[in-house]
């Protein structure tokens, strides 16, 4: 078999085997196959894209190329919640205790933040003494004890899609769906869950950017997860404006807790209950939807989610004092007020969510590359969104800010709304589900 003829193949719109796809994964992780000739292959992907069984396939192929993660130890049904990432997004913080206090496994391995979108490690790790290096005895113990735990990735989880990502990056086949959807699943499935739960951000603070293009990928990957046995259900969620009103991890944790305690703002609690209303849902444990939402509202509302959130602190080495004592994590050391400063009144018609994520990138909370080393003490607190309206004096936002491209933020912070004199419609947090 010569990769050059499978390359050829598939520029002349044919599909590949498994054994061909499994030829081209196995030769490009054992450095048998050179860059160039996947190069070659993902474009030909790109202007032919892969049949459904196609992606199945190489899905697996990817997932077979490192190591997988085995939960039989852990007792009861593992689900599992993917987020395609966004700006203010922290739900994992919230739906993990929510589900956990429900009667469901919640044995996370999540990743870090990289640009604009906060990765859900660096968050927790604004908690003093918090500790996301957990070995995997550990792990399964504390999943075992208290139903939850969300640690950093330790095993060798799919080196393919390590190598095939970096690829994409550079060759202009980034967009490409199958690929995407592959990319996505392959960890999903590697890590050992009964069934999967899928957050599809749309907007233009995520990665897709529109909503026929997020729903064909959401498709994709809910065939992918029932070829693989595992029960997938995606929620696509409006992603145009910042989730919540707080971007930043010192201040997305205290958001989360407040949500847990039943003070969370609006559209942020609202995608809470329905992440953990499906994850309820997909285990089998819960049979209606009101069966699981009233299941979700009950575990806030009796204070035993935010328990599940102080247990898992305390497991993981954390200060869980945190949960009613936010001074105990570093502040910032200046907030600055941005106030609406015009006597006509008005509203905001949009915000930016990208704008937005950048500006908090640059105080310190992002990071550019995986080696910069991140504040997280920065952020900025959104007091007007979408559909507010402005009056002489309101403040629209707050910055924490330790001085670094204070001025560079704030004026990034200003592009990202746009006014109206006119109320706008304001769009639904929940756009879909694909089941």
């Amino acid at each position: 078999m010569r990769v050059v003829d499978l390359i050829i193949k598939k520029r002349n719109g044919f599909a590949l085997t498994k054994e061909e796809i499994d030829f081209i994964i196995s030769g490009y992780v054992d450095g048998s196959i050179p860059d160039y000739q996947i190069s070659a292959l993902m474009m030909a992907i790109y202007f032919n894209p892969l049949n459904d069984e196609e992606k199945s396939i190489l899905t697996t192929a990817m997932l077979k190329s490192g190591e997988e993660i085995d939960l039989s130890l852990i007792d009861g049904v593992k689900v599992d919640k993917h987020s395609t990432g966004g700006v203010g997004d922290k739900t994992s913080l919230v739906v993990g205790p929510i589900a956990s206090a429900a009667g469901i496994k919640i044995a996370k391995m999540s990743g870090r933040g990289l640009g604009h979108t906060g990765g859900t490690l660096d968050k927790l790790e604004s908690i003093p003494g918090f500790k996301i290096e957990v070995d995997k005895k550990d792990f399964l113990r504390q999943v075992n004890n208290i139903g939850l735990a969300i640690i950093g990735q330790t095993a060798n989880i799919t080196p393919a899609d390590k190598k095939l990502y970096a690829l994409r990056d550079v060759t202009g086949t980034i967009e490409s769906r199958g690929l995407i959807a592959a990319s996505i699943m392959s960890k999903k499935l590697a890590s050992g869950a009964d069934n999967i739960v899928l957050d599809v951000k749309v907007g233009s603070g995520a990665f897709m950017k529109n909503f026929e293009d997020a729903k064909l990928l959401a498709i994709d990957m809910v065939k992918i997860g029932s070829s693989a046995n595992r029960k997938t259900v995606a929620v696509l969620t409006n992603m145009e404006q910042p989730l919540g009103n707080a971007i930043g991890n010192r201040l997305e944790v205290i958001e989360a807790i407040e949500t847990l305690k039943g003070n969370g703002p609006k559209d942020f609690t609202e995608l809470c209950i329905k992440l953990a209303s499906e994850i309820l849902l997909v285990s089998g444990l819960y049979k209606t939807e009101e069966e699981s939402h009233n299941k979700v509202i009950e575990v806030i509302n009796n204070g035993s989610a935010l328990n599940k959130l102080k247990d898992m602190i305390k497991w993981q080495h954390g200060d869980a004092s945190v949960v009613d004592d936010y001074s105990l994590m570093n502040e910032a050391e200046e907030q600055i007020e941005l106030k609406y400063q015009e006597n006509e009144t008005c509203y905001v018609e949009q915000l930016d969510a990208l704008k937005v994520g950048e500006a908090v990138m640059i105080l310190g909370a992002g990071r550019a590359t995986k080696e910069d080393v991140i504040d997280y003490s920065v952020g900025i607190v959104l007091n007007k969104k979408v559909g507010d309206c402005l009056k002489n004096g309101d403040v629209i936002a707050i910055l924490h800010t330790n001085g670094k491209n204070t001025e560079k933020a704030i004026e990034l912070l200003l592009e990202a709304y746009t006014l109206s004199s006119s109320q706008p419609e304001i769009k639904n947090i929940i756009l879909d589900i694909v089941r």
